[in-house]
């Protein structure tokens, strides 16, 4: 089982694909809490050249809570990842955490049920961009 769903988006900018990987994730109900440029945070603590590469912490509040109240350490999972991040000029790939797969060593059924939910609607968030 892969850890991750995942897209590649040809012939688009790299700001273009952070926008309608944010817009889709609007739609499921998903915010962006953090947005942590890698590249530029590479660059300025070690001085070492990267590709354009973003992690994007998407939270859906709703599906948070039914989370916490299922499981009070499942904050150390949370918000759920994206990535966006661009190794050739033109492709970019869009990718976020299979939930899933990331529960499964958590031993509680109804975390389970929750994870699912919510890998639908990540699925459904990187088909549409």
């Amino acid at each position: 089982m892969s850890y991750y769903i995942s897209t590649t988006l040809k012939n688009t900018t790299f700001e273009e694909a952070i926008e309608k990987t944010t817009a889709a994730l609007k739609e499921e109900g998903f915010g962006v809490l953090t947005e942590i440029d890698i590249k530029a945070t590479l660059k300025k603590k070690l001085d070492a050249d990267f590709y354009n590469y973003t992690i994007l912490g998407a939270c859906n509040p709703q599906m948070a809570h039914q989370a916490l109240q299922a499981e009070n350490k499942i904050g150390t999972m949370l918000p759920c990842n994206v990535i966006v991040q661009e190794r050739e000029a033109g492709t970019v790939e869009v990718s976020a955490v299979d939930p899933a797969a990331s529960m499964m060593a958590v031993q509680n059924d109804a975390l389970a049920g929750i994870a699912k939910d919510v890998q639908k609607k990540l699925t459904k968030v990187i088909k549409s961009i």
